[in-house]
């Protein structure tokens, strides 16, 4: 045993200052301002019109963090904030940390409610339109967002077009496909597979507007429709990538069995997203997202690779397997 450090405790404990101080950075569109050229000190504040008093420390205070480099006093992105953190680029991630500060940031100041009562603490408390309504009824809004978790996601759907054997099957369906990124990556990798992206109708037009820009028209096509109130696509294999969290323990069993009865024997099933350790002592990040799923979702809540299997066996799926994908995702396979 060593010697007590409160170094730990301090750095989580007030991690809100890291945290706020980078979403603060994405809101002003720092990184996409400096992913034109470097700038001194001087300029950067008035390009982002930062208080002589602020400028400095803020600036200072994000090269410490490690999102900006300073060279003889010009600050410049680092590799990863001018990969991801540029608007301008396809690979923009700062759309899920834009709502992260406009929305989850105070939702999470109930986080000790949600503990105590099991309640959602967003829009939805007491009554409230649901955010996921609200956004539906915003196409632009919509596009958005679907746009951001094609960010977040786009790394672990490559992986899954290139990791899983798809020379063995020819049409794929990716239920809760969004801007449909997933379906994507695998018919670009694969281009023998036949792909349908589901999702509400409400997504159809920037679904199709993805596709064509990535020339794949006549291979993927959209199908509108409810997961809940509608039968799944028929495909060799069906996909879910960050859905199952979103619902509870009897939605979770549901959508498992749709996924059983669209697929033939021989086919197959992926779910993946931040797929909790077995032991629940590692990914944090995945118990976080879980916890987060108690903010957003009234039965919501993330998942070990042994749970997701389970449900998988009970649902009829003759095996099952995991793979880790990328940083805390990981994807549960079961074959029919």
């Amino acid at each position: 045993m060593g010697e007590p450090r409160m170094d730990h405790i301090m750095q989580v404990g007030l991690g809100f200052w890291a945290s706020k101080t980078l979403l603060s950075a994405v809101e002003m569109e720092l990184f996409t301002e400096l992913a034109k050229h470097p700038e001194d000190l001087q300029t950067l504040a008035g390009r982002l019109g930062l208080h002589p008093r602020s400028a400095r420390d803020f600036l200072d205070a994000l090269v410490a963090l490690g999102f900006l480099e300073r060279t003889d006093g010009t600050y410049s992105n680092t590799p990863s904030t001018d990969f991801f953190l540029d608007k301008r680029k396809p690979s923009y991630i700062g759309g899920m940390l834009e709502m992260a500060n406009l929305r989850l940031y105070p939702f999470w100041n109930n986080l000790a409610t949600a503990l105590r009562t099991g309640e959602l603490q967003n829009e939805a408390k007491g009554g409230g339109t649901s955010f996921f309504a609200a956004l539906y009824a915003d196409p632009e809004r919509l596009k958005g967002f679907l746009k951001a978790m094609t960010g977040i996601s786009n790394g672990a759907n490559r992986v899954i077009a290139r990791k899983f054997p798809w020379k063995n099957y020819r049409t794929a369906a990716d239920i809760g496909t969004a801007q449909g990124d997933l379906i994507v990556q695998v018919a670009l990798a694969n281009s023998h597979i036949s792909g349908i992206g589901f999702d509400l109708s409400e997504v159809a037009p920037i679904f199709e507007d993805y596709v064509a820009a990535n020339g794949l028209s006549p291979q993927v096509e959209f199908r509108p429709g409810s997961f809940f109130e509608d039968s799944f696509p028929k495909a060799d294999v069906v996909m879910m990538g960050h859905i199952l969290h979103d619902w509870n323990l009897q939605e979770k069993k549901l959508l498992v069995g749709k996924a059983f009865e669209a697929v033939p024997d021989g086919g197959a099933l992926i779910v993946y997203e931040s797929i909790i350790d077995d032991d629940r002592s590692k990914n944090a990040f995945g118990l976080l997202m879980s916890l987060n799923m108690l903010i957003e979702t009234p039965g919501g809540f993330d998942y070990t690779s042994m749970d997701c299997m389970s449900w998988m066996k009970e649902a009829g799926f003759r095996e099952t397997r995991a793979e880790h994908l990328l940083g805390p995702d990981s994807m549960v396979i079961g074959i029919k």
